[in-house]
């Protein structure tokens, strides 16, 4: 009788050291994201709804109108090229944002670059995918994350809160180049900014026609010495 209750204990002993070494892995933070508020939700960041195949012009319109720049993903269509240019919506998305005077600041491969500016108030633009094999790359705006769930905040075609977990996020980001940006205007330097990086996109506007905001980007990183 002893033997049995003593097998008993021992099960339920290491069925509670199993739950809790579950519960510990599922909690385990990553380093590289331990200095970041644990928690951050842009509401405040514009969205457009639609069902277009890729979304450029609905997160740009959202980007321009998280900049106080007045216009809809229908008045973007044509300077982007739409339809017809798919292919290079991408590089036809950064030189319009530079024709309005934006910065286009792109930022490092790797979920932390990207979280330090969500928890510093920038949306984040960025292209990833759904993890089919025909899924055509998207655009979405990174807006939140939870360190805690481990899981990111996205809004993206019909969906003003898309949650992902860190590595199906990160997984279909990396699927889509790893290509993610910020669209701020010439005053608004970014968190841990890059020099160089933040000197490439002022003369990107100088080249766009825009001297004045390319000068005033330059004056905002020499400022910030």
């Amino acid at each position: 009788m002893r033997a049995v209750m003593g097998l008993k204990l021992t099960r339920v002993w290491w069925a509670g050291v199993l739950v809790l070494l579950m519960a510990g892995c599922a909690s385990v933070e990553r380093p590289d994201l331990r200095q970041l508020p644990e928690r951050v939700e842009l509401n405040g960041v514009p969205f457009f709804r639609g069902n277009a195949n890729q979304g450029g012009p609905q997160v740009l319109a959202s980007m321009f109108s998280e900049q106080r720049i007045r216009t809809t993903p229908g008045l973007l269509t044509k300077p982007l090229k739409l339809p017809g240019a798919e292919d290079a919506l991408q590089s036809n998305m950064e030189k319009l944002a530079s024709e309005y005077g934006l910065v286009v600041y792109p930022l490092d491969k790797s979920l932390s670059a990207l979280l330090t500016q969500v928890a510093a108030g920038y949306p984040v633009m960025l292209r990833f995918t759904d993890g089919t094999v025909w899924s055509t790359p998207r655009y979405a705006m990174l807006v939140g994350y939870n360190r805690t769930k481990q899981t990111v905040l996205l809004r993206a075609g019909m969906e003003r809160r898309r949650l992902m977990d860190f590595d199906k996020f990160e997984s279909a980001w990396k699927d889509a180049a790893g290509w993610a940006v910020l669209v701020v205007s010439p005053g608004q330097l970014p968190a841990d900014v890059d020099r160089a990086r933040w000197l490439k996109a002022a003369n990107d506007l100088s080249r766009a026609g825009q001297e004045q905001a390319s000068a005033k980007a330059i004056q905002a990183l020499e400022s910030h010495k």
